[in-house]
């Protein structure tokens, strides 16, 4: 396949004579810009843009701003590591903001780098290590309900093992179950509607619709939720040993003094945000590749067991499973989660040879880079073969699983660890079925996730009922 006005040159120094203009996707209505066909199929909408026009183009999110679909990898990594320090976060962490607050997520700059230093004790190999055996035993508990010969749908399980963990890492499992609940529908609220908030115009949001007082609504309970916790630990004085715990002994570079409770709880809620709807999506299709795939099952199983044996996977163990690393490492790459990230320009910048004026919106779809053609052989292949040094193409610079350059994300090892764990305890105690002829379609809100997802949980041979 080839694509029209491929960009080679993506030294942002290197200035082309006349550059190419920056097409326009077709299809904008006035007020809606091209809402209908994001909100009719987001992912398809954008994947025709990489294969129909050039390494930039144009749509529009908000009428009246300008947005620009970065489409080549080279460019990609150029706007997220040579500009990232210039740039501001731009429109999707603008409406993650309205539920983030101030957090190391949304902000920028500075304050960005500020924010980064406060938190990466938190995601230190030691701390890390010390988490493994609670997302373990989480993930063991979770499997215990499951009933062999019964459908289960596996979306959700996911994102109840995801809070789980989250609670117990981050709360030290503190919160009683009926704010658990609470939190676990509200926070699928407002995942769900900071999705369609990036795709319309934001004169929508301010419409007396039922499904904006149920996003407000949902919001509000979630910072009340996580606020309410920090204050009763605050109050406490009890150092519980958890993540919660270690933000609380940690200062603010700029006055010395410890955190608030608000930035606490932004933190607290960023990591809430990462740790269930992006790990369960996660989780959730790399079950469902292993179910449609047993010879990758079979071979996951084999280096369990020659690495473990009998014993329970631990921290020490994670680097020496490669085979499943390279599995997580193609989930990721085939069903990233992460359909549009955005950034937008502060002052006039050079993106490749092309001047992007400020007040411009930068936007890139993980999604679709990691399958295109050009980048990745036979890209809707599940192969975790793909990554070894094999004489095709090495997918290198178009892999972008956790981002790239100062704003990489900070929880990339903690995310890891907690799909390794979790993956190598649910396939040695069941294995899941899927129906025949079953289609699981991804669905682009936050994240991209599975539809519907049932399978069958069947128990391994010789275990007990």
């Amino acid at each position: 396949m080839e694509r029209p006005d491929r960009c080679e040159g993506t030294d942002p120094t290197v200035t082309l004579v006349a550059p190419p203009p920056i097409p326009r996707a077709a299809g904008s209505l006035p007020f809606l810009g091209h809402a209908v066909q994001l909100m009719r199929d987001n992912l398809g909408f954008v994947a025709a843009l990489r294969t129909t026009y050039g390494p930039l183009v144009e749509i529009t999110l908000q009428p009246g701003t300008r947005t620009l679909v970065v489409q080549d990898p080279g460019l990609i990594r150029t706007m997220l590591t040579d500009l990232g320090p210039s740039l501001d976060k731009g429109r999707f962490f603008e409406k993650m903001g309205q539920l983030l607050g101030d957090s190391v997520v949304t902000a920028a700059g500075q304050v960005h780098v500020r924010k980064r230093r406060q938190l990466q004790p938190a995601f230190a190999r030691e701390q890390i290590s010390r988490y493994v055996d609670t997302m373990r035993a989480e993930t063991d508990a979770v499997v215990d309900d499951w009933v062999p010969g019964r459908p289960l749908d596996v979306r959700e399980a996911m994102v109840g093992l995801s809070l789980n963990m989250l609670a117990k890492t981050i709360f030290s499992g503190s919160l009683d179950d009926a704010t658990f609940r609470r939190l676990r529908a509200d926070l699928s609220i407002v995942m769900n509607g900071v999705g369609a908030r990036v795709m319309l115009p934001d004169w929508v949001e301010r419409l007396p619709l039922p499904a904006n007082r149920r996003f407000n609504a949902a919001r509000d309970g979630v910072r009340v939720t996580i606020e309410r916790a920090v204050g009763d630990l605050q109050d406490s004085g009890h150092d519980t040993g958890d993540m919660l715990s270690l933000l609380l002994r940690t200062t603010d570079e700029e006055t010395g003094e410890p955190l608030t409770g608000h930035q606490i709880s932004s933190e607290i809620l960023t990591l809430a945000v990462a740790g269930t709807e992006t790990t369960a999506s996660v989780l959730s299709w790399m079950l469902y590749e292993l179910a449609r795939n047993p010879g990758i099952e079979a071979r996951v199983l084999e280096e369990l067991d020659e690495v473990l044996g009998d014993r329970p996977v631990a921290f020490d163990d994670l680097g020496r499973l490669p085979y499943l690393g390279r599995v997580v490492e193609e989930t990721l790459r085939m069903h990233h989660t992460g359909w549009l990230v955005t950034r937008r320009t502060v002052t006039e910048t050079r993106l490749g040879p092309w001047t992007v004026p400020p007040g411009t919106e930068l936007a890139y779809c993980q999604h679709a880079l990691h399958r295109d053609p050009l980048l990745f052989r036979d890209p809707l292949e599940f192969d975790p073969d793909r990554w070894l040094d094999d004489p095709g193409p090495r997918p290198t610079q178009g892999f972008l699983p956790f981002g790239a350059g100062k704003h990489k994300c900070i929880g990339d090892r903690f995310a890891f660890t907690e799909l390794v764990t979790a993956v190598a305890t649910i396939v040695r105690r069941v294995r899941l079925e899927l129906a025949p002829g079953q289609t699981v379609r991804p669905v682009a809100a936050a994240t991209v996730r599975p539809r519907t997802l049932l399978m069958t949980v069947r128990e391994k041979e010789g275990q007990e009922a």
